[in-house]
């Protein structure tokens, strides 16, 4: 076939063109192509190593388990083993990054990763054990129903048609949504607005963790825990984000060193022995 000069040239620059073209589509495809950074089985422990920090999901309003004193520092139940973990894990407990959280963000902190462990009064629950993946458990809960003594609350059937008060994402929230519908919820973010509701009427009565309400009500003589023990009994354990083994494994053994060294004990008798006294068994309540 005979062709130009002319004709040739005009190949000769559609051939480079195209071959352009597609060098530029493969680089293109290989800059869209995220890369994701291999997860090693020590990434989280080292970062929180790296950071020189852990940082810890605790509660500001949940006496005695989680709560600010009076000089905005963090006390209670939690706090004292969470401050064991971090002087194992960093070597000094002042190490210790405590973030506050409520019970509905609990999860949601730790998917976001604003929070590398949860110690908040978290309940073990099959919906949050495909969420989170929860450590070795140190304490056993129940619900309890608090009401004002001269309206006692002792039998589910007198909140028929009436209004409960719960917080949302807790396990009194699942427990009367799925197996109470009869009974109407008043929901509230945070424990201090939840206990404000009752003592101003808003709700005959309020459900939560047992040992909240009868903390609370021996500090509010006016009312009356008249429903100690409420559905099936619970644990309440710290927990990881979903699939971190490595933080996980670590701090399940480091929670079973602290409980047989007696930490556990020691932060009961610190924390909650003072408001309980003698009318609960510390059996009764600690994980062996």
């Amino acid at each position: 076939m005979n062709i130009s000069l002319k004709q040739f040239t005009h190949l000769l620059a559609a051939s480079v063109l195209s071959l352009g073209l597609v060098a530029c589509n493969k680089n293109t495809a290989s800059t869209d192509k995220t890369v994701e950074p291999e997860q090693t089985a020590t990434n989280s422990i080292e970062q929180i190593k790296k950071n020189g920090v852990v940082r810890i999901g605790v509660f500001s309003d949940k006496p005695p388990f989680g709560y600010l004193d009076a000089q905005g520092k963090n006390q209670g139940f939690d706090v004292e083993i969470a401050k064991h973990v971090a002087k194992d894990l960093l070597g000094d407990e002042n190490k210790v990054q405590f973030v506050l959280t409520e019970a509905a963000n609990r999860v949601e902190y730790l998917k976001a990763n604003k929070v590398d462990i949860i110690f908040a009064n978290f309940t073990v629950t099959p919906e949050r054990q495909e969420v989170v993946d929860f450590a070795k458990p140190y304490l056993k809960v129940s619900l309890g129903v608090v009401s004002p003594k001269a309206k006692p609350i002792t039998d589910l059937a007198q909140l028929k048609g009436q209004t409960l008060l719960v917080n949302k994402g807790t396990t009194a929230d699942s427990f009367f949504s799925k197996s109470h519908p009869e009974i109407k919820l008043q929901k509230y973010e945070q424990n201090t607005e939840t206990f404000d509701a009752l003592k101003d009427g808003r709700g005959v009565a309020l459900a939560h963790d047992n040992l909240l309400v009868l903390a609370w009500a021996k500090e509010n003589p006016n009312y009356t825990v008249g429903i100690t023990s409420l559905g099936q009994h619970d644990l309440i354990a710290p927990a990881v984000k979903k699939g971190d083994k490595a933080l996980l494994d670590w701090l399940n053994q480091d929670l079973e060193k602290l409980s047989k060294a007696g930490v556990i004990q020691q932060a009961y008798e610190k924390t909650l022995k003072p408001v309980y006294g003698d009318s609960i068994n510390p059996k009764d309540l600690l994980v062996e």
